[in-house]
């Protein structure tokens, strides 16, 4: 009997991985085309049954989680460099390093979310926040993926492979912040300018946050390590 519900849990794990296959590059074209349709389908999503939600796409954190192993991925795969990081440092380890990108790349999505509830003068808790927080994470997933492989190839030395990657780093921000500020105008009723504000001035937050958790782990390990590849 145990046997078979071995057996019965690997079918269903794999299944799930092939579906990953099919669902992530269909979430990400969906994603790229129609950020504030994907935002918004977050959020009614939730509303379903569990086993209901998200059965047409991936749920909006595994979504994000997968892209930044992919991006992961591409660094040790593409791009051949001395690793910057000591042997002693805590980020030394893939693991270690995918696990603290993952942390701080959702600062992002959280941040928006806690502005957006702020802004409506909604209570802040962990059911209030779960909507914004997962359509957060639609957005900020190709956002992620296209900054860290713009810096390897920014990194990469070469002339060609700096301009590219300069092209990917300018093409994700200005998506990202034209995606960000329709979705505070859809959702506050702001104008663009003042929706803009926001979105910049939110975009800074995490980029301080994350500096704070870098600067503190390069303390603790010795080494100091990079969001972007």
């Amino acid at each position: 009997m145990d046997f078979m519900r071995l057996l019965k849990s690997i079918e269903e794990l794999l299944y799930e991985l092939v579906c990953w296959l099919l669902f992530y590059p269909l979430t990400l074209w969906r994603t790229l085309r129609h950020p504030q349709a994907m935002m918004r389908y977050a959020d009614v999503e939730l509303g379903d049954d569990l086993p209901e939600q998200y059965s047409d796409a991936l749920s909006p954190p595994l979504f994000l989680l997968i892209t930044l192993l992919l991006a992961h991925g591409l660094e040790l795969g593409l791009v051949s460099r001395a690793v910057p990081w000591a042997p002693t440092s805590l980020l030394a380890s893939d693991s270690n390093l995918l696990m603290f990108r993952a942390v701080a790349f959702s600062i992002l999505p959280l941040l928006m979310a806690v502005k957006l509830l702020r802004n409506k003068g909604a209570k802040l808790t962990r059911e209030t926040l779960r909507p914004p927080f997962f359509s957060q994470c639609y957005v900020t997933a190709p956002f992620a993926f296209a900054i860290s492989l713009g810096g390897q190839l920014l990194l990469a030395g070469h002339n060609a492979f700096t301009t590219v990657g300069a092209a990917f780093v300018v093409a994700s921000i200005v998506w990202y912040i034209v995606a960000e500020t329709r979705w505070f105008m859809a959702d506050l009723g702001l104008s663009a300018v003042r929706s803009l504000l926001h979105v910049v001035v939110t975009i800074l937050q995490a980029l301080l946050a994350m500096a704070v958790a870098s600067t503190i782990i390069a303390y603790a390990s010795g080494a100091v390590p990079a969001l972007v590849p």
